[in-house]
């Protein structure tokens, strides 16, 4: 089971009479083509999500196979959800690996119906604005329970779809209770009335009211009347909503680090930052006034100095109540978002120097370690971007291995499609390519198409400005390659052209030459995704040619798997197999696994329709065992459906009726859409059909 509720908070009251009304209509419950959607809603700050997470704890029980939830803030740009990978990101809760995600919204909703039926599980779905954005993430069971938390009602949802439980800020007693319980101070039996102003200021609001606690618990020594006093004087002469007077109370207990952090998040990525961002937001620990103003290029002291601060100024905002301790990313919700954003307005002009200074500095640090874990997951390859330096006094991450540095990028891919956003806003055109580059490596193993169009097209818009044509044509050529995958191939062909476009301006060194070479292989790979073969093997043997007289051996050991593809395709089959021999060979001797297998599969399609089965049985055993070893669900797929056919053309349907059911199983199991049935025609393609390829 896939249990995704944080820790309970140790505080809470009331809500009995919302609790009941939800136990009673999961109990009541008997549609079985919908689930059942309890539609949690109230201003901020009324305590939806402790009560969603509540509810679900309690009829756990009833709902054993999974709890997900998804905040739809940490998947909204510019109002907007991103549905497409919130889809995602349930579907890897359910188990499905992200190699195995549809790439197209109508497919990838197929598929997570696919997953959920029959399935009894508990989806939470917070920070939810329009009917529109919460549908698709419904699942298809009727045994299914979906709590929406929202700031207004879901109109939209049709009537009877939801069981619509609105919140109300809590009353006089049960806020008097709750902040007894938070504080358990004696001045609030001592000073009734000063408690009285408090909740009065609180307005009845759990939020508030915890962060008042907290407030109080810090000021142990001065009398509530006075800690009012000054409250209230503020609240009346700035007239601030309700909310915000307590966390302005709480704001103005923090130090100059703390409070400049907090200012700074704000101007993060919604999704949040690493831990080990802080520092690198706080820069070299100046004085919170010239912080940021002379950006990081000066003398940043001792790295573990600015740890240290970086660490304190985090544990000061979880303390006042301003960064919840339960999550591991630094992340503001919205409402603390918009509080810290007038708390940097108020601070005048240093406050937005420097969020700008810090801004840069964050893109500079996840560039660097994008370009890292590239590295480290992808091997030496080409790139046009310059290494970006180490940041002083920042610490970078470790990558010990290809599967971690991938799992990183993976993991802090919306931050990274963000930051590609925000530093071509900012002009930092030369940051924009450097963030582009990882994110290529990562599409080939995860793809996001739609993220990836749109970071590759300001890839495209950030080279232009540059006027560096190596990365202009890299940019297009990138570009294209996901547009076909989408099979938007009008637009792909026109990326395409624009890159040939600028090979003349390419100059003459190894680097360039590499660039130009790929622009031919980009539009042999065009032609391949249309089926135009002919046209296809004639630009990978043009590529082919360019990487030899350039003296790169790897560049041909690709294009001799991918001509070996194309002649393939055109029945020309004992050149096929004289090209793809070579491929696996370089691939076995450079120690490439993956093109290893892939050149190993290709050669025994050659020899299938070649009449030599059994070679090909003992390369589609290696390539079988290559994919089991590196956990590739996708690639075993294809070496077993290869196995299939193999063992076919060997005359023994029992075997590749064997073969099948494995990947049937294997489908099932990974969650593939479709899994009760596999390709049998020739060159069958496992998992979304993406076939991985080169990079030269």
């Amino acid at each position: 089971m896939n249990y995704q509720l944080p820790a309970s908070i140790t505080h809470f009251v009331d809500r009995e009479d919302e609790q009941a009304c939800a136990l009673r209509a999961v109990a009541e419950w008997r549609e079985a083509s919908r689930p059942l959607c309890l539609a949690l809603s109230g201003l901020g700050g009324t305590g939806k999500t402790e009560l969603a997470y509540r509810i679900a704890r309690t009829v756990r029980d009833r709902y054993p196979d999974h709890i997900l939830r998804v905040d739809l803030d940490e998947w909204r740009w510019d109002g907007a959800v991103e549905v497409h990978d919130v889809l995602g990101a349930l579907l890897s809760g359910l188990g499905v690996e992200p190699e195995w995600h549809q790439r197209a919204f109508t497919a990838r909703c197929r598929q997570y119906w696919d997953r959920t039926q029959a399935r009894r599980l508990i989806v939470i779905i917070d920070n939810a604005r329009y009917d529109a954005e919460v549908r698709p993430l419904l699942p298809s069971s009727g045994d299914s329970l979906v709590i929406v938390a929202s700031h207004g009602p879901m109109y939209e949802f049709e009537d009877g779809a939801a069981c619509e439980l609105p919140l109300a800020p809590l009353s006089d007693e049960h806020a008097a209770l709750l902040l007894r319980k938070v504080t358990d101070d004696p001045r609030l039996a001592q000073e009734p009335a000063a408690v009285e102003e408090l909740l009065r200021l609180c307005s009845g609001l759990p939020a508030a009211l915890h962060v008042a606690g907290r407030w109080l618990r810090r000021h142990r020594r001065r009398t509530l009347g006075r800690l009012l006093g000054e409250l209230t004087t503020e609240v009346h002469e700035q007239g601030l909503p309700v909310v915000e007077r307590v966390w302005d109370a709480a704001y103005e207990t923090l130090g100059p680090q703390a409070a400049l952090l907090y200012r700074l998040l704000a101007s993060c990525p919604p999704q949040g930052v690493l831990p080990e961002a802080a520092a690198v937001l706080l820069g070299s620990g100046e004085d919170a006034e010239t912080a940021g103003s002379a950006g990081s290029e000066g003398d940043a002291g001792d790295a573990r100095d600015a740890w240290d601060a970086a660490e304190l100024a985090r544990e000061e905002l979880e303390n006042a109540g301003l960064l919840d301790s339960r999550e591991e990313r630094l992340r503001l919700s919205e409402l603390l978002r918009a509080h810290a954003v007038r708390r940097a307005a108020r601070v005048g002009a240093v406050g937005p120097e420097a969020a700008e200074a810090a801004v840069g500095r964050l893109i500079d640090w996840y560039a660097r370690q994008a370009q890292r874990a590239d590295l480290v997951a992808a091997g030496p390859r080409l790139r046009v971007a310059e290494d970006v330096p180490e940041l002083p006094g920042t610490p970078d991450l470790p990558f010990p291995d290809s599967a971690r540095a991938m799992r990183w990028l993976e993991e802090e891919r919306q931050v990274l499609y963000e930051l590609v956003r925000r530093a071509a806003s900012s002009s930092l055109d030369r940051a924009t390519v450097a963030l582009c580059e990882p994110l290529w490596t990562h599409y080939q193993d995860h793809p996001h198409p739609q993220d990836a169009i749109a970071a590759f097209r300001t890839g495209v818009w950030a080279a232009g400005r540059l006027s560096q044509a190596p990365a202009l044509v890299r940019m297009r050529c990138q570009l294209a390659r996901v547009l076909w995958e989408d099979g938007r191939f009008a637009e792909a062909e026109a990326e395409v052209g624009q890159a040939w476009q600028a090979i003349p301006l390419l100059g003459d060194s190894a680097l360039e030459r590499k660039v130009a070479a790929s622009a031919v292989e980009a539009r042999g790979r065009l032609h391949a995704a249309r089926g135009e073969w002919r046209e296809a093997a004639a630009d990978h043997a043009e590529c082919r040619d360019m990487h030899s007289a350039n003296r790169n051996p790897y560049g041909v050991m690709l294009q001799d798997y991918q001509l070996g593809r194309a002649l393939t395709e055109l029945d020309e089959l004992e050149r096929a197999q004289s090209l793809l021999e070579q491929a696996r060979a370089r691939a076995v001797e450079e120690g490439r696994a993956r093109m290893t297998a892939r050149t190993g599969l290709a050669l025994a399609r050659v020899l299938r329709r070649g009449g030599a089965p059994e070679r090909a049985r003992d390369l589609c055993q290696a390539a079988l065992a290559g994919a089991r070893e590196r956990g590739s669900g996708v690639e075993e797929v294809r070496a077993l459906e290869e196995s299939a056919l193999v063992a076919e053309a060997a005359g023994d349907p029992a075997e590749a009726r064997q073969h099948r059911a494995v990947v049937r199983e294997l489908r099932a199991r990974r969650g593939a859409l479709g899994a009760g049935s596999s390709s049998d025609g020739d060159g069958g393609v496992g998992g979304d059909g993406r076939e991985g390829g080169a990079d030269g």
